[in-house]
């Protein structure tokens, strides 16, 4: 118990923190009286009180972090600040069970956007506001700015944020001190989700659906204010600026962090992933357009461009908004879509998957085996840009990509198992460790998770926070070792 109460003091912290996101629901609810202030106001008050409870028990246990407390620490609070951000929803909406609470406020925080809800237009604008104020403060990671005020809670930042930062390349530094980067960061993330408020709300939307998919958007969540999603605007312009904000979103923030702090264009020059990004996107919209006017889907260039465009962009960004039912476009096109969010978004965006770096590695180191297979003798190295990977590095990304594909084929063959079709429980799978939302069969982009039952809505739960967390933060923990002292 010893070892776990730093871990505990540190979560009290972190809880009494967060309590503080209530208040722009709150304040919404008050301003707009729309009868939700209630909810907001039990939720700060409960999840004050455990804070502070858990401080006064564990305030002997205080010292510096080291690493595995830094990786126990990550997960506890990926697992128990969901139960905290359920309350609202289980107080406005008595007849929400715990399950399908926590289910929405794993999704909210892991930025994930799938949930069990309909009837959204009905919803008290609060109530959207925090659902996606939760993409906005897991998309760049809660621990991220947990580290950037932690030195004034006494604590030091760097095990965190080694466990939280979502890359292979997590030792560089972009400031000397990680609190620094962590602030840095959330300025430039702030700026960019202000200035898509903005660019929404010019183009239409008013002011409460440009916050919620502001903080949507650049969390790269999916959470609408709508059931019919983007449909519910039918507006190119709109479209367009979504499309625009979830690019930005999908390109790691030390790049957008870089830019800022150097007043130049030429970090977007040196990122290695934005032309595989971009490249493969382009070709991506081309050929679906091409394919959907193929199939006669759609009777013209612009349309079939239009939606092929957008639908393309926001799964594959792990943003998850739709403007039409994609799930009965011909099969090839929905799941190339759904396949593309597996590593389209960039190390350190805020989009889910195995990000772009890996996925160029592995590229990389197999085109590396088929020469050496030619010509055994020559001394080949993998490259990013310029740099030489280590191989350490390059075996670190091979273990991921098994633990990612095992973690698939099991999650699937759960879900399976437990009554669902084969079809609806892999894409099911593969849209919660992408933290993309919408899957595909029975809860595809036009229905919702709610009709699974209580042991899949838990496995799904499971599989957003294993995705959210890269695999490796959440398994080291369920491991043996992990607990021998």
């Amino acid at each position: 118990m010893s070892q776990i109460l730093p871990v505990v003091h540190i979560l009290s912290k972190v809880l009494m923190l967060f309590a503080l996101a209530f208040l722009l629901p709150m304040g919404v609810s008050f301003a707009l009286n729309d009868g939700a202030q209630m909810a907001y106001d039990e939720a700060l008050l409960a999840t004050l009180v455990s804070g502070a409870t858990l401080w006064l028990l564990s305030r002997r246990g205080k010292r510096e972090l080291q690493t595995r407390d830094g990786f126990l620490l990550v997960v506890l609070i990926w697992a128990v600040l969901p139960v905290f951000s359920a309350i609202p929803l289980l107080l406005y909406l008595p007849d929400m069970s715990f399950t399908d609470a926590y289910f929405e406020a794993v999704s909210g925080l892991t930025a994930t956007g799938a949930t069990t809800l309909s009837g959204l237009d009905n919803l008290p604008p609060s109530i959207n506001i925090w659902r996606t104020q939760m993409h906005w403060i897991g998309g760049m990671g809660v621990i991220v700015l947990v580290v950037a005020v932690l030195p004034m809670l006494g604590v030091g930042g760097r095990q965190m944020f080694k466990a939280e930062t979502p890359t292979p390349m997590k030792d560089s530094k972009l400031t000397p001190r990680m609190a620094e980067t962590a602030k840095g960061l959330w300025q430039v993330y702030a700026l960019f989700t202000i200035i898509c408020m903005g660019a929404l709300w010019a183009g239409g939307m008013s002011w409460v659906d440009a916050v919620v998919h502001g903080f949507s958007v650049m969390g790269l969540g999916g959470m609408s204010s709508h059931d019919a999603s983007m449909a519910y605007f039918d507006s190119v312009l709109l479209e367009g600026i979504v499309m625009l904000f979830a690019l930005i979103s999908a390109i790691s923030f030390s790049t957008h962090f870089m830019a800022f702090r150097t007043r130049s264009l030429l970090a977007y020059r040196h990122d290695s992933e934005i032309p595989w990004t971009f490249g493969v996107l382009g070709v991506s919209i081309i050929g679906l357009t091409a394919y959907l006017l193929y199939k006669g889907f759609y009777p013209d260039v612009s349309e079939a461009l239009r939606y092929a465009a957008f639908n393309t962009v926001v799964v594959a960004t792990t943003l998850g908004l739709s403007t039409t039912d994609y799930s009965v476009w011909p099969y090839f096109a929905p799941l190339w879509m759904l396949f593309l969010s597996s590593f389209i978004a960039g190390s350190g965006s805020t989009g889910g998957g195995i990000k772009m770096l890996r996925a160029v590695l592995l590229y990389k180191q197999l085109y590396r085996e088929l020469i050496k297979l030619v010509h055994p003798s020559a001394e080949i190295h993998t490259k990013i840009g310029r740099q030489a990977v280590p191989n350490k590095i390059i075996y670190a990304v091979l273990a991921f990509l098994f633990v990612y594909v095992v973690s698939v084929v099991f999650l699937s063959f759960v879900l399976s198992a437990s009554g669902l079709d084969v079809f609806t429980a892999f894409t099911a799978v593969v849209a919660m460790v992408n933290n993309t939302g919408p899957g595909l069969g029975q809860i595809g982009p036009a229905s919702t998770y709610a009709v699974l039952n209580d042991f899949q809505t838990w496995v799904c739960s499971f599989a957003m926070l294993l995705g959210r967390l890269e695999f490796f933060t959440l398994l080291v923990v369920l491991t043996p070792v992990f607990w021998r002292k």
